[in-house]
C-alpha cells in the first residue's frame, strides 16, 4: 500500500496473548503503517525496546518486577475449574467502563482496530466510532464449533460426549450461554449506556467482526467448520519469541549453546510465561523423569524460585529463558503446558510434545496435538516423575511420533501467519 495507516491492535493477558500482535505490529510497521498496541502498561518495556507505540488500557497487571503479586494472580486464573471465569469476573467485567474509556482514547485518529476476544469492549468501540474492524482469535477453542467440539478445562472428559453429535454441542452451548450471563449482561448494559442497541453475545458471535476474523493459528490445529463465521481466515501462527528485557542478548545464551553442543538432543521442559508461576514440583519431577530415562534435559524455569534444590545432575541444565524458535528444534521432545503460543512453537520445531495442561485453552490444544499424532497429553494433576517417564518413553520409543511431528513441522514452517494476517488487514483497509 502506498499510504501508511494507524492500526490499533487491542489485546490483554499473558505474553502468549501479546506476542502474536507484536509480530503483526512489526510487520505492519515495516510496511509503512503506524501500529499501536493497546494493552496493559506492564508490557511497555517490551514495546519501547521494539520502537512500538503502546497505549495503556486498564486494568494494570503486575509486571515481572513484582513476582510475588504476579504469582498470586496467576495462581487464581490458572485453576482448571474456575480459572477462565476468574479472568473475566476479576480482570474484565469490573473494569468494562475503564477498558472502554482507554480503548476509545487509543483509537483516536485510527483507521482500523484489530480486537482480541478477552477485553470484550473492542466491538463496542469499533461500532461506536464507525471504525474499520478486524477481530482475531488465537486458538480454535475461541470459535466454539459444535462440529469440532472443544475440550473444556472444567470437565475435559465432557469432550467425549460433545463429540457424539452436533445436537449435544448445541444443547451444551445453550446451557453455557445461560451460565455466562454474569459476564455477558454487563457488556450489553455498557452498549446501552453508550447509545448502541443490544448486540450479539460478546463471548460467542458478538466477538466476531463482520468484515474479517483472523484465526491466528495453523491449519494443522483446526480446519474451518460449518459454524465458524464465514469471513474467518486461518493465517498460520504469527511467531515472536524475544523477551525484550534490559540486559538480554538475542539468540541462545552461550552456556546453553555449549550444553546443546556437548551431547545428544535433550528433552526440553517449559511452562510458557504463565504456568511458571504455579510450577510447584514440575521441574523437580521432570529432572527425575529425565534421569529415569537416561536422557539429557533443559529446564526453562522462568523464575529462580522454580530451580530444583541442590546441584543439578550431570546432563541437566536450567535457564530462565530461551527463544523457542532456536531452542526447541534442538531438543528430542518438548514437555509444555499447551498454551497456544508454546504449542505453535513446538509444532514448528518438528519434535514430538508431551502436553501437560493446566487450564484455559491448554486442554483443547493438547487434544489437537494428540489427534495429530505429534504428541501425547498428561493432565497437570497426574504429572510426576513416574507418569512423565512413562509418557515420554512412549513418545520417544515409537518412531511414528517423531515422523508425524516432523511432517507437521514442515507444514507449520511453510505458513507465514504474520505476513498473511497483514495482507488480510490491508485488504480490509483497501475496501
Amino acid at each position: 500500500m502506498t499510504e501508511g495507516h494507524r492500526i490499533v491492535l487491542s489485546t490483554f493477558g499473558s505474553l502468549g496473548d501479546l506476542h502474536p500482535y507484536i509480530a503483526i505490529a512489526l510487520e505492519l510497521k515495516a510496511r509503512g503503517h503506524h501500529p499501536v498496541i493497546a494493552t496493559s502498561e506492564a508490557y511497555r518495556e517490551k514495546t519501547d525496546a521494539l520502537g512500538l507505540e503502546l497505549r495503556r488500557v486498564r486494568p494494570d497487571l503486575p509486571g515481572f518486577d513484582r513476582p510475588d503479586e504476579l504469582a498470586a494472580m496467576v495462581s487464581k486464573v490458572m485453576d482448571a475449574r474456575t480459572g477462565s471465569q476468574e479472568v473475566f469476573e476479576t480482570f474484565v467485567v469490573p473494569h468494562l467502563a475503564d477498558i472502554y474509556e482507554d480503548l476509545s482514547a487509543a483509537v483516536e485518529g485510527a483507521d482500523l482496530i484489530v480486537t482480541h476476544p478477552l477485553p470484550l469492549v473492542g466491538p463496542i468501540v469499533a461500532e461506536k466510532r464507525r471504525l474499520a474492524w478486524v477481530s482475531s482469535v488465537l486458538a480454535p477453542i475461541s470459535l466454539f464449533s459444535v462440529y469440532d467440539p472443544p475440550v473444556p478445562p472444567q470437565m475435559p472428559g465432557f469432550h467425549r460426549l460433545l463429540k457424539l453429535s452436533p445436537l449435544v454441542g448445541r444443547a451444551a452451548m445453550k446451557i453455557a450461554r445461560l451460565q455466562l450471563q454474569s459476564i455477558t449482561e454487563p457488556v450489553q448494559r455498557l452498549r446501552a449506556r453508550v447509545g448502541l442497541p443490544r448486540g450479539g453475545n460478546p463471548l460467542f458471535e458478538g466477538q466476531h467482526a463482520p468484515s474479517l476474523v483472523l484465526a491466528l493459528f495453523s491449519r494443522v490445529l483446526a480446519a474451518p467448520q460449518p459454524d465458524w463465521p464465514p469471513q474467518t481466515r486461518v493465517t498460520g501462527f504469527p511467531f515472536y519469541d524475544r523477551r525484550d528485557r534490559a540486559g538480554d542478548t538475542p539468540g541462545l545464551a552461550r552456556e546453553l549453546t555449549e550444553f546443546l553442543d556437548a551431547g545428544e538432543p535433550p528433552i526440553i521442559f517449559t511452562l510458557g510465561s504463565s504456568a511458571i508461576w504455579v510450577a510447584e514440583d514440575f521441574y523437580t519431577e521432570s529432572v527425575k523423569a529425565a534421569r529415569t530415562l537416561g536422557r539429557r534435559a533443559v529446564l526453562l524455569i522462568g523464575d529462580e524460585r522454580n530451580r530444583p534444590r541442590g546441584r543439578l545432575p550431570e546432563g541437566v541444565a536450567a535457564f530462565d529463558y530461551a527463544p523457542f524458535g532456536e531452542l526447541l528444534p534442538r531438543g528430542c521432545a518438548t514437555v509444555h503446558q499447551g498454551g497456544v503460543g508454546t504449542t505453535g512453537q513446538a509444532l514448528r520445531a518438528g519434535r514430538p510434545s508431551l502436553v501437560v495442561p493446566f487450564s484455559h485453552d491448554q486442554f483443547d490444544n493438547g487434544e489437537r496435538v494428540r489427534r495429530l499424532g505429534a504428541g501425547r497429553t498428561l493432565p497437570r494433576s497426574s504429572y510426576n516423575a513416574r507418569t512423565a517417564a512413562r509418557e515420554l518413553q512412549q513418545l520417544l520409543g515409537d518412531p511414528l511420533y517423531a515422523e508425524r511431528a516432523a511432517e507437521v513441522g514442515r507444514i507449520v514452517q511453510s505458513e507465514d501467519g504474520t505476513r498473511t494476517a497483514c495482507d488480510l488487514i490491508e485488504g480490509v483497509l483497501r475496501r
